[in-house]
């Protein structure tokens, strides 16, 4: 026996997309010739000063440079409008961004435990002063730099995988500044790569959050603050004609971009008016409580037609 489902598809392409990324794009680029310059600069100080401390920050600031230029480059990619291919635009190039900065902080917490191993065994002397002096120079620089960063949009794990390279390297310059005060006024030579270890630590632990959450969004995984079972259950109070939500999927394709699907069971009857007026209201409401700004619904006029594809393994039929 043949059986015709009829399927209402009502489709909202109006996909807000506004990332301020050219704000982004200058203060990454900002960012990332002034790390550039300190670089430098350290360099040239840590071979002057026979500071290891001030090389292994030189190096260190080398890896950042190289993200924000990174994070530069996918700002200036998700900028890109969708085509027929990317229909979603290339706004997901951030997440890869973000997530290859924290990735690369894994090998920094390597090499920075390495080295202090080796200085623990090696000591070398030190002109502290020009040390001292080199180091301030970079904890200002890097101050500066983060405070470019600073207020960027919290689901941005681009700009966020920028930040953590940046805040990484503030830390180490005031380790290095700790390290060199040590030095000068006490003699202690192990500070280095004491607080060094100390640092590493602290760049591991937001290394693995930025990876988590970066990762999450690769996935499509549900953002966070979304309970699915609670927004089945608000959506199906939005009108007394809806029979059921089901299927729903929740995801981010990139910062401030969160993207909804869902099946509506409509009561027997019901008209394209009503689906109308349903469709606004279960919008407005995904807008106002999860900041969902682009949704795809589809009208069940009777009992979902997918179920024997699976339809309710994702997103199960809440009661």
């Amino acid at each position: 026996m043949a059986h015709d489902h009829a399927h209402s598809h009502v489709h909202d392409h109006g996909h807000v997309h506004d990332h301020a990324g050219h704000g982004n794009e200058r203060k990454l680029l900002f960012a990332f010739g002034l790390t550039t310059l300190m670089l430098v600069a350290e360099a040239v100080g840590g071979i002057w000063s026979g500071s290891l401390a001030l090389l292994a920050d030189s190096g260190h600031m080398l890896v950042d440079a190289l993200a924000l230029l990174l994070a530069f480059l996918g700002a200036r990619f998700a900028a890109r409008p969708a085509d027929a291919r990317r229909t979603y635009g290339y706004g997901r190039i951030e997440v890869l961004a973000g997530f290859v900065n924290a990735l690369t902080q894994f090998a920094l917490v390597a090499f920075i435990v390495f080295e202090a191993v080796q200085r623990l065994f090696s000591p070398q002397p030190i002109l502290s002063g020009v040390m001292l002096v080199v180091a301030l120079l970079g904890l200002v620089a890097n101050v500066v730099v983060l405070r470019t960063l600073h207020g960027h949009d919290p689901d941005d794990v681009n700009i966020a995988g920028a930040s953590l390279h940046v805040l990484g390297d503030l830390l180490g310059s005031v380790a290095a500044v700790l390290a060199a005060l040590a030095v000068r006024w006490l003699d202690w030579n192990w500070a280095d790569p004491v607080l060094s270890v100390l640092v590493s630590l602290l760049i591991l632990r937001s290394a693995w959050s930025l990876v988590r959450r970066s990762g999450h969004i690769l996935l499509e995984g549900t953002p966070e603050g979304v309970d699915l079972a609670h927004v089945q259950r608000e959506l199906r109070s939005v009108d007394p004609g809806i029979v059921s939500i089901h299927h729903v999927h929740v995801w981010q394709v990139t910062a401030g971009s969160r993207m909804a699907t869902l099946h509506a069971e409509m009561a027997p009857g019901t008209g394209q008016a009503d689906q109308a007026r349903v469709l606004r209201a279960i919008k407005a409401m995904l807008n106002e409580r999860w900041r969902v700004e682009h949704a795809t619904v589809q009208f069940d006029p009777g009992p979902c037609p997918d179920e024997r594809e699976g339809c309710g393994k994702a997103g199960r039929q809440v009661p």
